[in-house]
């Protein structure tokens, strides 16, 4: 009996830092899991929203993109992207594989599912929520904005993140986090990739209520731009925190010490890719979270 064999991990966040950890998770096959954040509305997925409506489907695409190990004929026209002039230009044949199946009124696990079986990726992969949601943010001077783009564009510091309109958990990624030894956030943008997730109401209670899990936040190797970058670490740990109830994070990893955050259990360790060292490297992440299931 392997690691990878008795202990389940649950991976919350979007983009490219939760393909990366989903990467990293690899040989957990099944019993590793990506909630995926549904809220962009940016690039080729917006123009999708604005079009069709539904749910953001970029980030779980990047997500089963960063998973596919046998390249094949099925795998290049997921990833393929339109060029030239016309409506098609920017567009990813994976996402408008999601959103037909979508409109076909495959219920969207199932369509996750679908393409994740054709690419013959192991590793679950759970949209947030199967029902359509835009970030909401209210600034220091009082003022809401609507849009993950417009957050993020946002020059001042937020006060509060809410989803509009509240819509409920998949609930098979409540189920994921119920049974989960880890739990990992991030890496990845704070405030459109982590934190969208943890706003739904039962995957905030999920994650407080398993207190036999390990709590993980893995920070950023490069500073954000926008709100989040105008955020401290501990900043980031209390918003999260506070959406999980109050339930405390375990460990969080890093490269950096953080000496001033004696609150919390920060492990550090080499985690940079060795040619990009504002990537993380799946292999040090890897290692790094066996060795955090380990103690």
């Amino acid at each position: 009996m392997t690691i990878y064999s008795t202990k389940k991990i649950v991976a919350v966040g979007g983009g490219h830092g939760l393909g990366r950890m989903l990467a990293a998770l690899k040989e957990f096959g099944s019993n590793a899991t990506g909630i995926v954040a549904t809220t962009d509305n940016g690039g080729s997925t917006g123009r999708i929203r604005h079009c069709q409506g539904g749910i953001a489907w970029g980030d779980t695409r990047n997500c089963i993109n960063q998973l596919i190990t046998d390249p094949s004929i099925s795998s290049m026209m997921f990833e393929y992207r339109f060029k030239g002039a016309g409506e098609l230009d920017g567009h990813n044949l994976g996402n408008l594989m999601l959103t037909a199946l979508d409109n076909l009124s495959v219920r969207p696990l199932d369509a996750t599912n679908l393409i994740r079986n054709m690419l013959k990726v192991d590793v679950n992969i759970i949209p947030m929520s199967e029902h359509p949601s835009d970030l909401k943010a209210l600034s220091t001077d009082g003022r809401w904005v609507t849009g993950e783009t417009s957050v993020d564009e946002m020059p001042e510091k937020l006060l509060r993140l809410d989803l509009e309109p509240e819509v409920p958990a998949t609930h098979e990624g409540v189920m994921a986090i119920e049974q989960a030894d880890a739990i990992i956030l991030g890496p990845g943008s704070f405030l459109t990739s982590i934190m969208p997730p943890l706003l739904l109401h039962e995957v905030g209670r999920a994650i407080a209520n398993n207190i036999k899990a390990k709590l993980i936040f893995v920070e950023n190797l490069s500073p954000e731009f926008g709100p989040a970058g105008q955020m401290s670490l501990q900043e980031k740990l209390e918003w999260c925190e506070r959406a999980c109830r109050g339930r405390k994070v375990d460990v969080v990893l890093g490269e950096t010490p953080h000496p001033e955050l004696s609150e919390w259990n920060c492990v550090t360790l080499p985690l940079a890719s060795p040619n990009r060292d504002w990537r993380h490297d799946r292999t040090k992440l890897q290692q790094a979270v066996e060795h955090l299931l380990g103690q």
